[in-house]
């Protein structure tokens, strides 16, 4: 990937109606040839982001910057992008062929070189010898992948993607984030996909940037929001996670002395001060009949409540004796499955490593 960034999004706002932000000074950039999601809740502002990139929304304030061109005076046909929509938008009354060959006709290229340009495309996508096809004869993966290869004929600098597998059913959908994954790979270009499911945008994204309220929280690996993430609400929107309130005060260089009720006072490596909360990931929590001697760790007496049962690992929630269960993720591959079997009532010690504990704050 070069240095050089194909995406600037400088200090970029969209308000509507004179009040309401939809998107809230944002910066970012992002980087030639990665994969690249917009993730949060619905209503966040990444839509309308991913939007104002393709020109169909103007931005209140701020440039957006593509390929090194201000955007601000280009119209959405003539910027460097396309665009695969949630609904495809496949022509229903076009053959497969007439689909992808569209965007090409409109702007007058050779028949040879279109006939060329489908059929690339096509087998890229795998749907080669499928070009006489009408949409109605095709599934839902079939029809994305007519409306991938319609945007990616046209050969644009990036693809932009809203919600592209949300229509699908959930084995589908997993199959398709490894595709679009490959074809990423195999075409070069840069890919923006705007998403609410974090499991795709892990699955398949070089970095992502969290957005809440119109405002982006942070951006990062997939591994550094999962591992290391800078507040309470990536925290608990990326993954599962326990979440326990606590009161932190400087200790020193890098770490804080904490407090939290159930567990009492302990230092911890952190930076953020006042209300704050302890997270710790369920599959990093251990169970034992005895209470743990080692000092690195933080141990909790609890009382088994609801088990969650999901083939290789069970989903067991503690009561601590705090507003919310402990939750725990414990592996079910053993050779005596009665050593993992819980029921409710049943008290154990509760406890996980001191460095896998993340003080966090809003």
């Amino acid at each position: 990937m070069s240095e050089a960034p194909i995406i600037q999004i400088k200090n970029v706002s969209k308000v509507y109606g004179g009040s309401v932000k939809a998107v809230d000074e944002v910066d970012l950039e992002v980087h030639r040839g990665e994969f690249f999601a917009l993730l949060g809740p619905s209503g966040c502002g990444k839509t309308t982001l991913l939007r104002m990139l393709a020109g169909f929304e103007v931005p209140t304030g701020g440039q957006v910057i593509i390929d090194g061109h201000d955007m601000a005076k280009v119209q959405p046909n003539k910027r460097p992008v396309n665009m695969v929509f949630q609904s495809y938008a496949v022509f229903p009354h076009m053959s497969v062929e007439q689909n992808v060959a569209y965007g090409l006709k409109m702007d007058r290229r050779p028949s040879g070189e279109i006939k060329k340009r489908v059929a690339e495309a096509l087998e890229l996508v795998k749907l080669g010898g499928l070009g006489k096809r009408m949409p109605d004869e095709m599934s839902g993966g079939q029809r994305q992948r007519v409306a991938l290869a319609r945007a990616l004929v046209k050969r644009p600098s990036v693809l932009l993607l809203d919600e592209p597998l949300s229509a699908l059913d959930a084995k589908l959908r997993e199959a398709m984030q490894l595709e679009l994954v490959r074809l990423q790979k195999t075409v070069g270009i840069t890919f923006v996909i705007v998403t609410h499911d974090q499991s795709e945008a892990l699955s398949m994204a070089n970095r992502i940037a969290v957005m809440n309220q119109g405002k982006v929280q942070q951006v990062a690996p997939p591994t550094g929001l999962y591992e290391a993430p800078a507040s309470r609400f990536v925290a608990d929107f990326i993954g599962k996670i326990n979440l326990i309130d606590a009161t932190a005060t400087r200790a020193g260089e890098g770490e804080v002395k904490v407090s939290a009720p159930k567990i009492g006072e302990v230092t911890l490596k952190g930076t953020a001060e006042g209300k704050v909360a302890l997270a710790v990931r369920p599959e990093k929590i251990f169970v034992a009949d005895k209470q743990p001697t080692d000092p690195g760790v933080i141990a909790i007496r609890g009382k088994v409540g609801e088990v969650a049962y999901f083939g290789s690992y069970s989903n067991v929630f503690f009561d601590i004796g705090l507003p919310a269960p402990l939750q725990a993720d414990i592996s079910n591959v053993t050779s005596d499955v009665e050593e993992f079997t819980f029921k409710a009532g049943e008290e154990y010690w509760i406890y996980w490593r001191k460095a896998d504990t993340l003080v966090l704050g809003d």
